[in-house]
């Protein structure tokens, strides 16, 4: 398992329908969670969460892919090494 240190990026288009799944997950995963904002996008009518994590690859996976399953739910990442 490599360790990483990375953002992940989420849109979510349905707050309401998505909002108490998501912080299930982040809940889950709250040990690889270093930092955390959320600005809601009322003109793009989104919100939009960072993280900042750290942790090994398939953790991160595990819990991208959780995120991004979610029904209106859009997620990205970007991981580095961690040397």
């Amino acid at each position: 398992m490599s360790q990483r240190i990375g953002v992940i990026g989420i849109v979510v288009e349905d707050r309401g329908h998505a909002a108490a799944r998501i912080n299930q997950i982040l809940g889950e995963y709250s040990h690889l969670i270093v930092g955390r904002m959320g600005i809601p996008y009322r003109e793009r009518k989104v919100s939009v969460i960072s993280l900042i994590i750290d942790g090994d690859t398939d953790e991160i996976g595990a819990m991208s892919g959780k995120l991004g399953n979610i029904k209106g739910v859009q997620v990205k990442s970007a991981l580095v090494s961690k040397d």
